[in-house]
């Protein structure tokens, strides 16, 4: 069987693979190289399945109103007269209760755990290294009370069988003994020492290499212009370059997702694009990173050593499509990682970058189907994209090949 997968990011690429595990002939196009242009390529670097809670809360419903008058330098709310952002910002409000909020937590954990699991059988199916460091992931607190206020979640992790350990000051100083500097900045932290992190960009670059000695086809500098169906099914694919046809076509565009399939296909699917930044420092000679990854919750900076470099993420921005950054924009995130880590890299030669997250409501991503029946949806990551690309792309190929999944996909659907 035929199958076009429209986006080369983490995503498309992991589709891609266990596609081409079932015997399908795969092709994927994308704007740019896989891993190069969205947030394969400049996100976080964490496998943060002991972070999976849902964004929609109470406490969320405070900060969404309170950043619509008070600038925040984590969380940026510019208004916009857009019907698809209003859709999108009344369904995130109606998951702000605490109903809600656990149950798009076990949905998240649920994909995020069985993500991890297939991640694992890929790397050792083959063998692909890109700087991965599987010793755990910390979450730091920078105060007794933010860390107190975080035991539900905690708990509810750890009920459904997450390992996670509550530290004080002094273990995490064992941990991530280059925080003896600014011990003054951290309470506590909560460890998982099942998580790991590593380069997005290499992940995909060598999958995608993987990919091509199994037979498959990767086509860059293709920009999609639309769909076309027939009836209840998609006949094609538009492009600057030609039309492509396939059986099936799987969508794996991100943010951009929700822009083909409304002006293609009249079809509205809730992903917005939150738009977050980080910064690349190279790690030279006497340079001091953490050993292991993980986030400073008061700030929701990510950090994770890359071998060579040092990756720092933050800020959830709500800007529409506006990708561009100023050098005021990365103020926060250079500050508080100076702050932290002052001796983790060069951060005059760092590099800066900033892309789209592309958020549900619910926090879930969107599989399956929809109105036409060979299009299969695989969207709507958020932030977590890394994290559940290779469980999202089983359950994908599970779908084409009429199979049921390993795992329930509730409010996972098109939506």
């Amino acid at each position: 069987m035929e199958v076009l997968i429209l986006g080369g990011g983490v995503v498309g690429v992991t589709t891609a693979y266990q596609l081409l595990k079932d015997g399908h002939q795969v092709l994927v196009i994308d704007r740019l190289p896989p891993g190069i242009g969205g947030a394969s390529y400049g996100n976080a670097g964490l496998i943060a399945t002991g972070h999976s809670i849902a964004w929609g809360s109470p406490k969320a419903l405070k900060i969404w109103f309170n950043s619509l008058f008070h600038q925040d330098p984590v969380f940026r709310m510019k208004f916009q007269a857009d019907p698809q952002f209003i859709r999108w910002g009344l369904k995130f409000l109606f998951q702000c209760t605490e109903y809600k909020a656990k149950r798009n937590s076990l949905a998240k954990h649920r994909i995020s755990s069985y993500s991890q699991k297939k991640l694992k059988e890929v790397v050792e199916e083959t063998n692909i290294q890109y700087e991965r460091n599987a010793n755990g992931l910390i979450y730091l607190y920078r105060n007794s009370q933010a860390m107190a206020a975080s035991s539900s979640h905690v708990r509810l992790l750890q009920e459904i069988g997450q390992t996670l350990e509550t530290v004080e000051k002094e273990r995490v100083l064992e941990i991530i003994p280059e925080l003896k500097d600014s011990k003054d900045q951290i309470a506590g932290g909560v460890f998982s020492p099942t998580d790991e992190s590593g380069d997005s960009k290499i992940f995909t670059e060598q999958l995608m290499e993987f990919c091509r000695g199994m037979g498959g086809t990767f086509e860059s500098g293709v920009a999609i212009e639309r769909l076309e169906a027939s009836g209840t099914k998609i006949k094609r694919v538009v492009t600057d370059r030609g039309v492509f046809t396939a059986d099936n076509y799987v969508l794996c565009l991100g943010a951009w997702s929700p822009l083909l399939v409304r002006t293609s296909l009249g079809v509205r699917i809730s992903v917005c694009p939150v738009k977050g930044y980080s910064i690349t420092i190279p790690v030279e000679k006497g340079h001091t990173p953490p050993r292991i990854g993980g986030l400073h919750e008061e700030d929701l900076l990510g950090f994770a050593p890359m071998g060579n470099h040092f990756r720092v993420s933050s800020v959830s921005e709500f800007t529409g499509y506006d990708i561009g950054h100023t050098p005021e924009d990365f103020e926060h995130i250079l500050s508080t990682s100076k702050k932290l880590f002052p001796n983790a890299g060069n951060y005059d030669k760092a590099e800066f970058w900033s892309g789209f997250r592309p958020m549900t409501p619910e926090g879930t991503p969107i599989l399956g189907k929809e109105r036409h029946s060979n299009l299969f949806y695989n969207t709507g990551h958020g932030h977590l994209g890394w994290t559940m690309s290779c469980g999202t792309a089983r359950i994908t190929a599970d779908l084409i090949a009429g199979k049921t999944p390993e795992i329930s996909t509730e409010l996972m659907g098109v939506r």
